[in-house]
């Protein structure tokens, strides 16, 4: 369908595309990855002629239309949600409009054998057929459903697009995308701005999509369940498969290790071939043995292994200074802007230690609870307590607005650093990415991958016990994203974290607060968890808008009821009994820890070095002492309080 044809792009003496060549089939569902910077962006640019290349060229076939949603865009203003979606319809109507006046016209002529008369008569079939292969529902029922599964209530579609923040207006425009159902989908990191559940519903939309898909993201998850081919962007050059994600990797990784293998078989051989050559150059009775191997190496075509950009985050919190056992504490809480209640009644706990997901829709309270947990904002009633000592790390969401355009790399973080940590800044800006002539760069020509790593190395300044992490992964790629999981959960503080990144949440919470509908509420458990619950409420909710317009099929009625029954079967376990185990779980990974911390102290007082210091040694042993005392003993409670 669509070819890219010996494609290389440069700026001056700076090379970001090199002889890129790749084919886009019907049907063909392409993740396209690479790390920031790789020239994701360019090549989509490119396939939909928003941009040029040095050379090369980008076939596509006339007739062929293309779908783009770029990460930034211009929005549109003066219309609600719904009509402002309905623009999506724009050639439909035109062509309902087209066949209105064709039979307007040939109701009033009488000239039937006329060329003018049976050309109209070609012309209505032929809008007539265009309009059977368009439409396949009512255009209005279609786009609410759009719109509903992207995230918006049903009563918020006849609101004016001007009153939506700017991702929501994105989320509009995806669905103008998506109603026009174009032949080819170019899709520039959509999740960005789609909480979990509508990023949930556009995966399913893009399953089934019939249709050409390249798509960048960084969500792993996704990638995995959409795309079945995974096209990579290395160092200029692609690396083409035909797998989803998680088996390119493990592709890659073999291709490499072959590659490795068999350019160390030849490199041998050809040491050989020299040695050969070398001893018996000046023999007569060898040298047509010598001619002979001299040509063999002339004409061997020599094996090169792909570089690897093995650049990676080096993330590794300091440990975490001891706080009180409640970390963070709201009680009956409304908190609100000018007078309005954003969310009320809150009841929000979070221990010492736990890590915690703020989820739901965009709007509905997380970043304002985020700025309530960090004294920026004021509660309008209620309660909101930090806990003893509590120490808090923050990452906003905008850091936009919050890193000084002005400063340079290296003066961000030397601004607010003191101490003897102003003598490790180049080690911690090294650490993220930023090495050499980088740390002299101003904020301004920073990337957004760029401006997410300055944040987050201002986090490495002090020893905090609480972070408060608002959309940490935002236009961070697959590999940093995964080594910030890491870091974090090895981290020993409190975590409370605001994103929608499925696979980043999974493993690394345990309890979540969901904003919904001006309420706050706890669910136990990981993220998968929620989502099951919150699928089946989501269907529902669904089916009380359309229940008149649309008959389920069979297949569809079984499979609500068996996703009903294993509902009513994990209803069984109560709330509290899972809020138990949940802390149950927590007290277990503890009390590992702490053991660990114990034996390290253990052998290390068992033959002390001489700079050991006996004295601190012995008193951190007995306070971890006494920590692991109090974990074990409300350990033991919980198990006889549930019978185990």
């Amino acid at each position: 369908m669509i070819s890219v044809n010996n494609l290389v792009v440069a700026y001056g003496g700076f090379t970001l595309l090199n002889d890129v060549n790749f084919h886009i089939s019907e049907n063909d569902k392409i993740g396209l990855v690479g790390k920031n910077g790789a020239g994701k962006s360019t090549i989509l640019k490119l396939i939909c002629g928003l941009q040029s290349p040095t050379s090369g060229q980008v076939a596509v076939p006339n007739g062929v239309k293309i779908g783009y949603l770029p990460q930034i865009m211009e929005h549109h203003r003066g219309k609600s949600v719904i009509d402002e979606a309905m623009t999506a319809f724009a050639d439909l109507f035109s062509l309902e409009d087209e066949l209105e006046n064709i039979a307007a016209e040939l109701a009033i002529r009488q000239d039937y054998e006329s060329k003018e008369y049976q050309d109209l008569i070609i012309r209505m079939n032929e809008v007539n057929d265009a309009l059977t292969y368009n439409r396949s529902d009512n255009p209005r029922v279609m786009a609410e459903k759009t719109l509903i599964g992207l995230g918006f209530r049903y009563d918020e579609l006849e609101r004016p697009t001007e009153t939506f923040s700017q991702g929501w207006n994105m989320r509009i425009e995806l669905a103008k995308i998506l109603l026009s159902k174009p032949d080819v989908l170019l899709l520039d990191e959509p999740t960005n701005h789609l909480d979990i559940e509508s990023i949930e519903w556009l995966e399913g939309y893009l399953k089934d999509y019939r249709g050409s898909l390249v798509l960048i993201s960084h969500d792993r998850k996704f990638l995995d369940n959409v795309t079945g081919r995974t096209v990579e962007i290395m160092l200029g050059r692609i690396h083409d498969y035909k797998v989803p994600y998680s088996k390119y990797l493990e592709l890659r990784k073999e291709r490499i290790a072959q590659q490795q293998a068999a350019y160390e078989n030849q490199q041998r051989m050809i040491e050989k071939t020299e040695e050969f050559i070398e001893r018996f150059r000046y023999k007569p009775s060898k040298s047509n043995q010598v001619q002979s191997r001299v040509k063999q190496l002339e004409k061997l075509e020599r094996i090169e292994v792909d570089i690897e950009d093995k650049s990676s985050l080096a993330v590794k919190f300091p440990p975490a200074p001891r706080s009180g056992d409640i970390a963070y504490k709201a009680v009956d809480m409304t908190v609100g802007y000018d007078g309005k209640p954003v969310f009320s009644d809150a009841q929000i706990e979070v221990r010492r230690g736990e890590k915690v997901a703020l989820v739901g829709r965009n709007g509905e309270g997380k970043t304002t609870l985020m700025r309530v947990v960090m004294g920026e904002l004021e509660q309008m009633s209620g309660e909101s307590r930090p806990g003893y000592n509590v120490q808090i790390g923050y990452y906003a969401q905008n850091q936009e607005d919050i890193l000084d355009k002005n400063d340079t790399v290296f003066e961000t973080l030397d601004r607010i650093a003191v101490g003897d940590v102003r003598l490790k800044l180049r080690d911690i800006l090294g650490a993220f990415l930023f090495k050499g002539e980088d740390v002299d760069k101003k904020v301004a020509v920073l990337s957004g991958g760029e401006r997410a790593r300055l944040a987050m190395a201002k986090l490495m300044l002090k020893p905090y016990n609480f972070l408060a992490l608002d959309e940490p992964t935002n236009h961070m790629d697959i590999r940093s994203k995964d080594i910030l999981k890491q870091a974090l959960k090895a981290y020993d503080g409190t975590l409370i974290v605001v994103s929608h990144d499925r696979d980043f949440l999974d493993g690394l919470v345990d309890k979540l607060y969901e904003f919904r509908d001006g309420k706050v509420r706890e669910h136990l458990g990981g993220v998968q968890e929620f989502l099951e619950r919150r699928r089946i409420e989501n269907l529902s909710e669904l089916e009380r808008h359309y229940h008149t317009t649309e008959t389920r099929s069979d297949d569809q009625v079984q499979k609500k009821a068996e996703a009903q029954q294993e509902y009513q079967a994990k209803k069984f376990v109560s709330k509290e009994e899972r809020k138990v185990r949940n802390r149950i779980a927590f007290l277990e990974k503890g009390i590992g820890e702490v053991e660990a911390k114990m034996k390290e102290i253990e052998s290390v007082l068992a033959d002390p070095g001489p700079d050991d210091d006996i004295m601190e040694l012995t008193r951190s042993y007995l306070e971890h002492k006494r920590e692991l005392d109090l974990k074990t003993e409300e350990w033991a409670g919980l198990l006889e309080s549930i019978g185990e």
